[in-house]
């Protein structure tokens, strides 16, 4: 993919270079490289906007945050988002975050897996509820109400957007999970208890429930093959059927929660990508906009 760049401005202190790219005669791409002094590295970040978009002209603009950034391309992230352009449906503001120390930093906030893996996720977490998200509101006019705000990720990144989702309604009240790590667990498997100990079922049955929250949570019939519980089916499926389970204890009614089983679906972003567009559709809507609006 080839792109024209037209600017290189230098904002400082909490931004530390950003660059504006054209992907389209639809949309545009800003990269910035973000400070952060306690997870010790620049964050880059990308936010994907239409061609023409001017901040000062919107308030309250639909939002997606998404974990794994760097992956935007596998995703096809910028077809997905030109057909909502030409379909004349919502398009959010879609900002990808890209993976630092990704088996450190995604996670469960505060509680790191039995191997101590996640012990910087409480780390993470804040830099984006009280660094990013405020930058973003302030230059860009999005994730402001969290009706309209979104979080997603894929696989580890997927358990790290509902954690935080789940931790902060005050910032997000909708998540989508693509084959989540939901097997993220604070002790091995005991073959007598294969499903105890999981970490974010866990949260979830300690946690309160937060009105109006909504979950989308995907799994392939393919996203691997173990089955610790002999039950016949996968972890993969297993996990997040069990979640859901946990979350209906904790209020959460069908309406609430959209489970999506992709048959022959596997840990890629092939399957996860060509589920995607449906997503977009359940987080922000699948009417076509008048052409009065």
């Amino acid at each position: 993919m080839s792109f024209r760049e037209f600017s290189d401005i230098i904002i400082k202190p909490f931004v530390k270079k950003k660059k504006v790219l054209v992907l389209n005669e639809y949309l545009q791409v800003h990269q910035l490289l973000v400070r952060s002094k306690r997870l010790k590295h620049k964050v880059r970040v990308d936010v994907f906007l239409p061609l023409h978009y001017n901040p000062s002209e919107k308030s309250n603009t639909p939002s997606l945050l998404l974990n794994d950034g760097q992956d935007w391309e596998q995703l096809k992230l910028v077809d997905i988002l030109t057909a909502r352009i030409l379909e004349k449906k919502t398009l959010p503001i879609v900002v990808g975050v890209y993976a630092g120390d990704r088996m450190n930093e995604y996670g469960t906030a505060g509680f790191s897996d039995y191997k101590n893996r996640g012990w910087k996720a409480k780390t993470y977490s804040d830099f984006i509820i009280y660094k990013l998200l405020p930058y973003l509101r302030e230059h860009y006019n999005c994730f402001i109400e969290p009706e309209l705000s979104v979080y997603a990720g894929f696989s580890l990144g997927g358990l790290s957007a509902i954690d935080i989702t789940w931790r902060n309604p005050q910032a997000f009240l909708k998540v989508g999970v693509f084959s989540g790590s939901f097997w993220w667990r604070s002790t091995p498997v005991n073959e007598q208890y294969p499903d105890a100990d999981r970490i974010i079922h866990q949260v979830v049955n300690q946690g309160k429930y937060n009105a109006g929250m909504k979950f989308w949570l995907q799994a392939g019939t393919k996203d691997e093959t173990s089955d610790r519980n002999h039950n016949g089916v996968i972890d993969a499926i297993d996990d997040t059927l069990d979640l859901i389970k946990t979350l209906q204890v904790k209020g959460y009614t069908e309406q609430c929660i959209t489970y999506v089983e992709v048959k022959d679906g596997e840990h890629n972003f092939e399957t996860w990508s060509a589920v995607f567009p449906d997503f977009l559709d359940w987080a922000f809507g699948n009417a076509v906009k008048s052409e009065l609006e």
